[in-house]
C-alpha cells in the first residue's frame, strides 16, 4: 500500500444518487428516504448533493426543497433544463439551502440536436446562454452541462462552453452521457476542450461518465489526469442504464494511489460501507457479492496461498482493509440484556445520533428482535434502523399479525390482518406457497390492481437466526415501487416488504384511501 501524501491536489465530488441514480428502473424514493440518503451523503463528506430535478413532479420539487432546508454542509444543486420555467423551479427549490447551486443542461451532439431538440447549433448556444445568464441571476453558484458531450464537435464544445463561462457558468460539465467514450479517449477530448476554451481558468471543469462499456470509473480517472477537478458519481454505481461512475470506486482509487494520482477528496472512507448499504436498502438494487470496495465478498479470501498470506501479512493480498470503508472487524455484540444506554452508545459508535421518539422507537424494535435473536451484531442494528426508523415515513398500513399454514403436498393458507388508518382488517386465502397466499390475502384486504415484479432475499448476516431482508418491487398504474422487510422470520419479512411497497404507492395515490 502506498505511503501517504501530504499534500495533493483537490478533487470535487458531485454526487448524484438521488437525481440520475434514481433514475434507475425501479427505483422510487419518498421524500424521508432521500432526506435520510441526503444527511449520509453530507457524513461521507461529498461535496455536492444534486438532491433532483424539481421541474420534473411536485415530490421531487419538495424533496429537493426539504434538503436544501435541513441539509447542511455540502452544496446542494437543483438540475433543469434551460427552459425558464425550469430554471425557476430550481431556484425555488434550493434557494433556502446553505450552499445552493443551480445544475442547467442541453443537448450538443449533433444528432440530438437534430432529433430530440429539432434546433440549430446557433439556436442551442443562445438557449445555453440565456439559460445560464438567467440562473446566473438567481444564485451565485450555477454550472452548465453539454448533454452528449462525448458524441458532440469539440470546436461546437469549446464555443458554447465559452459563452456559457462568461454568461457566468462557475462549473462547466463533460458528460459521456451515453457511456460511449474510452478512458484514452476521454482524456485526450478533455484536455482538447481544455485547450480550446480561452477563459477555461475562471470554470471548473467537471465529468459526469456513464458505465454503458463498464468505464465509467476508469473515463473519471483519465479526465481528471487530463484537467477535470469535479467528478460526478453515485453510491453503488447506480443510474441510468448500466449507471454512473462509482463513487466508492473512484473515492477508494483516489486514496488507495493518491502517490501515483496526486489528488484527495474530502471523502470520509469510514462512511462509505453505510452508505452503501442504506442506497441499497432504500432503493432495493442489491449488491452484486464481487462489486469492489463494497460487495461481500471484497475482502473474502478463498484460496488457501491467499488465505495463509493475509494470515501472515494483509498487505499480501490486500491493498486496501476493511475498516478503511467502514467495515468494523471489532464487532460488539448486543443482546436482550443490553439497556438503552449501551443501545445508545453503539447508535453513536456506528454514526447514528437519535433523540426522542426515533430513540424510543429504535430501542423498541432493537428489544423486539433480541427476543428472537441471540446475539444482535452492528449489520442488525444498521438494517432495522434502515428498514424501520430511517426513512420509513407515514404508514397507511401496518401489518398486524400473520398466520400461515404450509408443508408438501398441499396447498398453503395464509390468514393476514392489517390495520389501515387504525381500523383492522384480516383476509385468508390459499395459494401454491406460503408467500403467495400471504400476498393474495393482502390484495384481498387492500382490493388495489398491485401486480409483484420480483422478489429476492438476502441474509443480512450469518446464523440459522440471521435476519432475512425481502426486496419485492411491485407495479401500479405504470410505475415500479420497491418495498423492503426485515425479520428472522422470511415469511414475516415477505409480508412486511409488501406492505412497505403498498405504503409507498399510497404516498404518491393519497386519493385511494378517500
Amino acid at each position: 500500500m502506498e505511503e501517504e501524501k501530504d499534500k495533493g491536489q483537490r478533487l470535487f465530488i458531485f454526487d448524484t444518487t438521488l437525481r440520475d441514480g434514481e433514475q434507475s428502473p425501479g427505483v422510487n424514493l419518498n421524500m424521508e428516504e432521500k432526506l435520510a440518503i441526503a444527511q449520509q451523503l453530507a457524513r461521507l463528506g461529498v461535496d455536492v448533493i444534486e438532491a433532483g430535478f424539481p421541474i420534473s413532479s411536485e415530490g421531487d420539487f419538495k424533496s429537493v426543497q426539504r434538503i436544501a432546508r435541513e441539509v447542511k454542509g455540502p452544496i446542494i444543486a437543483a438540475l433543469a433544463r434551460t427552459h425558464e420555467k425550469d430554471i425557476k423551479a430550481a431556484y425555488e427549490a434550493v434557494k433556502d439551502a446553505e450552499k445552493p447551486r443551480i445544475h442547467t443542461f442541453i443537448a450538443t451532439s449533433d444528432i440530438h440536436m437534430r432529433y430530440k431538440l429539432q434546433k440549430s447549433p446557433e439556436e442551442v448556444v443562445r438557449m445555453a446562454v440565456e439559460g445560464v445568464r438567467l440562473a446566473k441571476s438567481l444564485v451565485d453558484d450555477v454550472e452548465f452541462s453539454a448533454e452528449d458531450a462525448s458524441r458532440s464537435a469539440i470546436p461546437f464544445l469549446c464555443e458554447i462552453f465559452t459563452k456559457v463561462i462568461e454568461a457566468g457558468a462557475k462549473v462547466i460539465n463533460i458528460p459521456d452521457t451515453v457511456g460511449y467514450s474510452t478512458p484514452w479517449e476521454f482524456g485526450d477530448f478533455v484536455k482538447a476542450i481544455i485547450e480550446g476554451v480561452p477563459n477555461i481558468s475562471k470554470a471548473v471543469v467537471s465529468v459526469h461518465c456513464h458505465n454503458d462499456l463498464g468505464m465509467a470509473v476508469a473515463n473519471s480517472i483519465a479526465a481528471v489526469r487530463s484537467g477535470a477537478r469535479q467528478i460526478e458519481v453515485a453510491m453503488n454505481g447506480i443510474g441510468e442504464r448500466a449507471g454512473n461512475a462509482s463513487l466508492e470506486e473512484l473515492a477508494m482509487a483516489f486514496y488507495t494511489r493518491r502517490n501515483s494520482l496526486g489528488f484527495t477528496t474530502g471523502i470520509n472512507t469510514k462512511e462509505i460501507y453505510r452508505t452503501s448499504r442504506m442506497v441499497s436498502s432504500y432503493t432495493g438494487m442489491l449488491i452484486s457479492p464481487n462489486k469492489a470496495i463494497v460487495g461481500k465478498n471484497a475482502f473474502a479470501h478463498e484460496s488457501g496461498i491467499h488465505q495463509d498470506g493475509v494470515l501472515k501479512e494483509r498487505s499480501t493480498y490486500e491493498i486496501m482493509n476493511p475498516e478503511m470503508v467502514g467495515i468494523s472487524s471489532n464487532r460488539l455484540v448486543m443482546g436482550k440484556h443490553s439497556g438503552r444506554h449501551a443501545f445508545k452508545l453503539q447508535l453513536e459508535e456506528l454514526g447514528y445520533n437519535l433523540e426522542g421518539e426515533e430513540l424510543d422507537k429504535a430501542f423498541k424494535e432493537f428489544k423486539a428482535l433480541t427476543d428472537r435473536k441471540k446475539e444482535i451484531l452492528d449489520e442488525d442494528i444498521i438494517s432495522l434502523l434502515d428498514t424501520h426508523i430511517l426513512g420509513s415515513g407515514e404508514e397507511i398500513f401496518t401489518l398486524e399479525s400473520l398466520q400461515v399454514s404450509s408443508g408438501t403436498n398441499i396447498s398453503s393458507t395464509a390468514t393476514v390482518s392489517l390495520k389501515i388508518n387504525g381500523r383492522e382488517a384480516r383476509e385468508a386465502a390459499c395459494a401454491d406457497g406460503p408467500v403467495d397466499a400471504i400476498y393474495k390475502a393482502i390484495e384481498k384486504i387492500v382490493n388495489l390492481p398491485v401486480k409483484l415484479e420480483s422478489y429476492s432475499i438476502s441474509a443480512v448476516t450469518g446464523g440459522t437466526d440471521a435476519q432475512g431482508e425481502v426486496v419485492v418491487r411491485v407495479s401500479f398504474d405504470g410505475h415500479l415501487f420497491v418495498g423492503r422487510g426485515l425479520s428472522v422470520d422470511i415469511i414475516e419479512a415477505s409480508a412486511r416488504a409488501y406492505v412497505n411497497a403498498l405504503n409507498k404507492i399510497m404516498r404518491v395515490y393519497p386519493h385511494l384511501m378517500q
